[in-house]
């Protein structure tokens, strides 16, 4: 995520915080007409048009029209991120995402930002595993403004040595900051490393700092002018657009930069699945809660397992109502906090638990609670009422991805850069819903056996 320090405050325009409030009474009616609440399960359809295009640079295009609202969001996209990271020279890819705003050939040192907060719109970015994200939401009328600033730094980002050395301070100060004010990253970095026993996959996405202080000017160039041109990005733009005006936009603002000439492939993955229980006691002085960290290597997010392994994640973890979070938090006050979540990277996907309790002995008991409840699914049918509870649930929060351009546009890019064929995307809904009692046991039974891997997390 961005860290570069604003200099500066602007007052919110008043028009856009009407317009908001606008947006927010337009999606309660909208979604009480689509009628979440009921508890009738039917097959859904994805409510929104999408055009895929390419330019012959290899950029590729999505097109998605919306006129209910008098926004745009335009999101950049690039597939890099931490997986394409070099030994010792780890955080490069956050590293640039910085960069992209300090400036580049029309476009002055953090100018970017101020052009859209001057405008009244909404800006953010982050970097991933395997994606490095811009993206801003603006009225309908400044999509010009955000597509040139876009292709700017695509084109001609300003690298030079102070922009590099200071943006490189600044992490390496968020990350000292982050060591300081956290003390459940130590056990976090420990729980990736066994979870992900290879270089590739298990170092931070900030890297570290001895990695920060090696990175060369050269290396940054060479990284940026590798990665970050049209033949490695996505552009999707949604909302009030008219498709035809919009591609001759793109094409006036992009067509004329010239691709990477060697992007290379993604880094495959190199460690051993899991194949046993590993566990680890992770020390940290200042913590006062135990806890315990327990994960799961699962399928591919491309397989057919993924949507089942959705649907369970929904039953055991997801909401106030899930059945571990009533056990542990509302029932038996086991647990202080719970976070749960599939997490992907790249081509492998894990579920990762992160419990904290009051004191060892109930965190003790917390452990096996959870132990017991997951393996109740191994030899138990869900009944038939509780699994369309789910089913309505995850598709109230899947259909939530397409009211808003903001929402929409980052879903699309995610899919695409997924690896899934966008043309897949009708009915991909549906998938999930059709999900039976029985195809939960035997994943169940497949995937959340011994062969788990828990850090236990305590204090001095």
């Amino acid at each position: 995520m961005l860290i570069v320090t604003l200099r500066f405050n602007e007052k919110k325009n008043k028009s856009i915080m009407n317009l908001k409030k606008f947006v927010v009474l337009y999606l309660m009616v909208h979604l009480v007409s689509a009628g979440f609440s009921q508890v009738k399960q039917a097959e859904a359809q994805e409510p929104f048009p999408f055009s895929v295009y390419n330019l012959k640079n290899g950029l590729t295009i999505i097109l998605s029209e919306d006129n209910s609202l008098p926004l745009v969001t335009v999101v950049c996209a690039y597939k890099v991120g931490s997986v394409y990271e070099k030994k010792g020279k780890t955080g490069i890819a956050h590293l640039l995402e910085n960069l992209m705003f300090m400036g580049s050939r029309n476009v002055g040192p953090m100018q970017h930002i101020r052009f859209i907060h001057r405008i009244g719109g909404e800006f953010n970015a982050f970097t991933s595993w395997d994606r490095t994200l811009f993206y801003q939401t603006v009225s309908s009328n400044q999509l010009p403004l955000v597509l040139w600033l876009e292709s700017d730094r695509m084109n001609s980002l300003n690298l030079n040595y102070s922009n590099v050395e200071e943006t490189k301070n600044l992490l390496i100060e968020a990350l000292k900051n982050q060591d300081k004010g956290d003390p459940f990253r130590e056990s976090l970095l420990v729980f990736d490393q066994l979870l992900y026993p290879d270089f590739t996959y298990s170092h931070p996405i900030i890297g570290s700092e001895d990695d920060l202080k090696s990175i060369t000017l050269k290396d940054v160039r060479d990284f940026y002018q590798t990665y970050y041109k049209p033949n490695n990005a996505v552009l999707c733009i949604t909302g009030n657009i008219d498709e035809k005006n919009t591609l001759q936009l793109v094409r006036k603002y992009f067509s004329t930069i010239d691709p990477s000439k060697n992007v290379p492939r993604p880094p495959s993955y190199k460690g051993d699945f899991i194949q046993e229980r590993q566990e680890q006691i992770s020390i940290n002085e200042n913590i006062s809660t135990p806890g315990f960290r327990l994960g799961y290597r699962i399928g591919s997010p491309h397989s057919n397992d993924f949507y089942i392994l959705s649907i369970i994640d929904y039953l055991l973890f997801s909401g106030e109502s899930s059945r571990l979070y009533k056990r542990l938090v509302k029932r038996n006050k086991l647990a202080l906090n719970m976070s749960v979540g599939i997490e992907r990277r790249r081509d492998l996907a894990a579920l990762k638990v992160f419990v904290l309790s009051n004191n060892e002995a109930t965190k003790e008991i917390a452990k096996k609670a959870l132990l017991s409840e997951m393996n109740r699914l191994k030899s138990s049918l869900i009944p038939d009422r509780e699994l369309v509870k789910i089913k309505n649930m995850y598709k109230s929060d899947y259909m939530g991805n397409f009211y808003s351009p903001e929402k929409r546009a980052l879903f699309l890019t995610r899919y695409y850069l997924s690896g899934n064929d966008i043309r897949d995307l009708e009915g991909e809904l549906n998938k999930y819903l059709r999900v039976t009692t029985s195809e939960i046991v035997g994943i169940m039974n497949r995937y959340f056996t011994e062969n788990y891997v828990l850090v236990e997390i305590r204090g001095k």
